[in-house]
């Protein structure tokens, strides 16, 4: 029998450093949603290691790589937001689909 605990491990510890670093740029999500993700995305690494096994958990790994790369090297520097800092924050939200807060409340 297959043990997951090591990519429930992997892909949590992935989540924690992510939100820790980069959870600024979700602080308009709800966080049903941002939770919701965490679970189906673990479940999902897990799934494709009960079907191809260990190498097919780093594939999936290296394809999420993969498509972060080109959503930060190429999709977001030619829509003109910045890949590290998402400035313009107007086009950032739009992008996102949320609304600019109003800078006039406190």
């Amino acid at each position: 029998m297959n043990n997951y605990w090591f990519e429930i491990a992997i892909t949590t510890s992935i989540f924690a450093v992510g939100n820790i670093l980069f959870g600024h740029f979700e602080q308009e999500t709800p966080k049903w949603r941002r939770v919701t993700k965490v679970f189906f995305f673990t479940g999902f690494a897990v799934l494709v290691s009960a079907l191809f096994g260990r190498n097919g958990f780093y594939g999936l790994l290296g394809l999420t790589a993969i498509l972060i790369l080109v959503v930060h090297g190429w999709w977001l520097p030619k829509n003109g937001i910045h890949p590290l800092t998402a400035e313009p924050k107007d086009r950032y939200y739009k992008f996102r689909g949320w609304k600019m807060p109003d800078s006039n409340q406190q």
